[in-house]
């Protein structure tokens, strides 16, 4: 058998009713009826073109933002600057305590502050991401694998004190602009520096902190121990939350699910009976679910494990049949892809293929920074098939259609006069308004 076949086995086998369940899903949950209303003292408007073209999708497609200008040359930078927003509207940003504030009170947020690989500083990042119209998202408050060497030895009352300062430093700096914050992240994998990690009240405190500095920020929990046992409620990431819920922690609103896949080629058998299987992974999806809370993939490197032809080909079609199926489970609300170049990943020196995440040969573009085919195929998904371009003939000023949710801009042509404006396809309005958007705008 062949890799592609190991590793594509249960989408083939499933092809059918796993893509009627893809196509009528996305349909259901990723698209609004809307119409458009025009209101015009001139007549001739009310019969006029409208051409509408999506701009943004409301829907978060992601990577970590972790080699803005950190390249060896500038034309590097240029390219990842470039090739970015080609793709997402969402950029996660390295809030690691341990490079954001390496020595006590000395914080790392200013654009012109001392260079560390692959941790930009915070507001290069956020200048990037407003030029961009990209979202930027905290990854994340309290990660205790990434603490400060001057945090370790602290008793636990004085490190609360000082992740209290951290939060309250970032909620003045960054709440109002960054929607999204990951407060804790990786807790079941047991790595940790302080003591504070194995107390009772690590997760608790956290997002009780948290809530009292980020109350009007959207906040989410994040691990890859996502998986055992899959789709039963004993499955540990599932009580952990279970339990923070009934210790009355209200304010978490977003499932945070990791989808690293850092195992051998050896392993990729083993598995795609529950990462790369469809039954699977929508019984994981819907577990989750049953909180109530909006799921989010927010960690995601799928290994090509060699630049050649057949290994990147599997990929790609791997990474659209994955990205098809997050997109059209009706909790998730985001796809954040991880490293978006081969061979910058972390625990690696720059184009060392041997060690670290990069011996996956995970990127989207290749170290020479061209384009993978699984860049193409998700260039093509998100900004081709799922983006809406109309043409519409308004009726007594008046036009219907139905469009993925998102930013749209619209241009108004009649005799040879132009009018433009943009509006907004919101999911949450069309499901609180009879599933429609009813957009009222002036000629």
């Amino acid at each position: 058998m062949s890799r592609y076949d190991t590793v594509m086995r249960f989408f083939l086998e499933q092809k059918e009713e796993n893509e009627k369940r893809t196509s009528e899903n996305i349909e259901k949950y990723r698209k609004g009826n809307c119409e458009l209303k025009l209101v015009s003292d001139e007549e001739a408007y009310q019969d006029a073109t409208v051409i509408v073209r999506q701009k943004r999708h409301q829907f978060r497609f992601g990577a970590n933002l972790f080699m803005l200008d950190e390249f060896e040359n500038e034309e590097k930078n240029r390219i990842y600057r470039e090739k970015f927003p080609e793709l997402f509207n969402l950029a996660t940003l390295p809030f690691y305590w341990n490079t954001t504030e390496p020595q006590e009170g000395h914080f790392r947020f200013d654009k012109n502050c001392e260079r560390i690989y692959r941790r930009p500083s915070i507001d290069l990042c956020m200048e990037y991401c407003k030029e961009n119209g990209i979202e930027p998202k905290c990854h994340c408050l309290n990660y205790d694998a990434l603490t400060p060497e001057w945090t370790k030895s602290l008793p636990t009352d004085v490190l609360k004190e000082k992740l209290e300062n951290r939060f309250r430093q970032i909620s003045e700096r960054y709440s109002k602009d960054i929607p999204s914050f990951e407060v804790t992240n990786e807790t079941l994998q047991m790595w940790h520096n302080t003591q504070f990690f194995m107390e009772d009240d690590f997760l608790e405190w956290s997002y009780i902190t948290a809530d009292k500095y980020f109350k009007n920020n959207e906040l989410i929990i994040n691990d890859y121990n996502i998986w055992d046992p899959c789709e039963h409620n004993r499955n540990y990431y599932y009580m952990q939350i279970e339990r923070l819920l009934r210790n009355g922690i209200k304010h978490l609103d977003t499932i945070g699910l990791q989808f690293h896949c850092f195992f051998p080629e050896e392993k990729e058998e083993q598995h795609a009976k529950q990462k790369f299987n469809p039954e699977r992974l929508y019984a994981l999806f819907d577990l989750y679910a049953r909180f109530g809370k909006e799921e989010q993939i927010t960690e995601m490197t799928i290994p090509a494990r060699s630049a050649n032809e057949e290994d990147e080909r599997v990929q790609a079609d791997l990474t659209e049949n994955l990205y098809r199926l997050f997109f059209s489970h009706p909790n998730m609300n985001g796809i954040i892809y991880w490293n978006l170049v081969d061979g910058y990943g972390y625990k690696a020196e720059p184009g060392d293929m041997t060690a670290g995440e990069n011996i996956y040969y995970g990127g989207l573009l290749r170290f020479d920074m061209s384009e993978k085919p699984v860049y193409k195929q998700l260039k093509h998904l998100i900004n081709e098939e799922w983006n809406t371009k109309e043409t519409l003939t308004l009726k007594n000023g008046t036009a219907s259609f139905r469009g993925f949710f998102g930013e749209y801009e619209a241009e108004l042509h009649c005799d040879n006069k132009v009018k433009k404006f943009g509006f907004y396809l919101d999911k949450k309005q069309c499901c609180n308004s009879e599933n429609k958007n009813i957009l009222v705008v002036g000629g």
